[in-house]
């Protein structure tokens, strides 16, 4: 991770491929494409890895976050249970719904814990979207359980672990939709973009409408002649974008296996420092390591773990006082229930965000590091990086 560390001649050859038609946009111009549907490709491609039966390309992971939210029927005053540990657009996208973020407990998955989510249900639930975050599982199948038992929509924020599987089967492909990111730091990357993936018909085809103004893309070559049956925006990708994301969706096998290798070396040689523990992964085998999460005993014992990390050249967030990750610092959100800045109809029936309290998530998040595990690191790279964790870690 991320992907653009692999960029390279088949990346170059996909976005020729474009600029030789001239033709920029996903839609129309048949006559002009010399058979060039990158966008398309890229779903058909996605589909086929994921196993999904459809998957729609958009702008962005928050435009594919807002589409199946409109395609899963989540609106306004709805309640969706979301965890306080994700990037932001997971409840920005909630909050573009007119619906309402409520913050469930997190544990030591990092992912939502479906033992506490009875805990924030309410007759106002409508749906419950797991993150699975830093390229892992949350423990999916409980949390479809929940979901079910209680006729719930899930809808799964995996914008962060393409590639990551849960007994044998994709995540992503355990709810309505799932939806991931292809920015410029992902494992994939599109520079820009996102894909919501579905079993469902109808929530395919809502999306395929509601990202393109609500064309119904029925027309054939004249988008003039498209029926618009919804309302929608325009969340489109471009096919300069889709190219390079079609290139690097093929070499996504290729991407899990050296970041498998590298999370791999680098926890087998922090195993037996003293006081480290790893975030707990429901299924190993699935993990797409992009991250080696792992806790210390205290947030003391964190914080100058931190600390000593940075001061031997190998970074780790610490996500408890992350701007952009953790609910703590999410003061945007916490000032909505008075004069927010956003627009006015998006600020009705929110509750006061400052009063939530998340002492489980909070004892958590005190404790954990995570370590980017990249793909351009050589074995001496490596080498050099063992020798720093265990000169930071040691007598913490």
């Amino acid at each position: 991770m991320p992907g653009f560390e692999l960029f390279g001649d088949k990346e170059r050859k996909e976005v020729t491929d474009v600029l030789s038609t001239g033709v920029l946009m996903r839609y129309g111009f048949d006559g002009a494409r010399n058979g060039h549907y990158k966008a398309l490709e890229f779903e058909k491609t996605l589909c086929d890895i994921t196993g999904s039966a459809h998957s729609h390309l958009c702008s962005s992971g928050t435009a594919a976050l807002s589409t199946a939210m409109a395609a899963c029927g989540i609106g306004s005053k709805d309640e969706v249970i979301v965890p306080p540990f994700t990037f932001v657009a997971t409840f920005e996208a909630v909050l573009q719904a007119g619906a309402v973020p409520v913050f469930g407990e997190i544990d030591d998955t990092l992912c939502l814990n479906p033992d506490r989510l009875d805990a924030v249900l309410t007759p106002k639930t409508k749906a419950v979207v797991p993150v699975h975050m830093c390229g892992a599982m949350a423990r999916i199948d409980e949390i479809k359980k929940f979901c079910d038992r209680n006729g719930l929509i899930l809808l799964e924020d995996a914008c962060q672990s393409l590639g990551a599987t849960f007994q044998g089967k994709h995540l992503g492909c355990f709810g309505k939709a799932g939806c991931f990111s292809f920015d410029a730091v992902k494992t994939v990357t599109c520079g820009e973009g996102g894909a919501v993936i579905t079993d469902d018909q109808t929530v395919y085809d809502i999306c395929h409408q509601y990202a393109d103004h609500g064309h119904d893309h029925l027309g054939g070559p004249d988008r003039g002649a498209d029926d618009h049956p919804i309302l929608g925006t325009n969340y489109r990708i471009s096919e300069l974008n889709a190219a390079v994301g079609l290139a690097q969706l093929r070499k996504l096998d290729q991407i899990l296996t050296i970041q498998r290798r590298n999370k791999q070396i680098l926890k087998h040689a922090m195993k037996n420092l003293p006081g480290i523990t790893f975030r707990h992964l429901p299924d190993p085998s699935g993990d797409s390591a992009t991250f080696l999460s792992f806790m210390l005993p205290t947030e003391d014992k964190a914080r100058r773990a931190a600390e000593n990390l940075a001061a031997n050249n190998v970074p780790c967030p610490y996500w408890y006082d992350n701007n952009w990750h953790y609910f703590k610092k999410w003061h945007h959100l916490k000032q909505m229930a008075g004069a927010a800045p956003m627009p006015a109809q998006l600020c009705g029936n929110l509750p006061d965000y400052t009063r939530v309290n998340l002492p489980e998530s909070d004892a958590v998040m005190k404790r954990t590091l995570s370590m980017q595990i990249m793909l351009s690191w050589t074995d001496p790279d490596l080498e050099k990086r063992v020798a720093a964790i265990e000169k930071a870690l040691t007598n913490i």
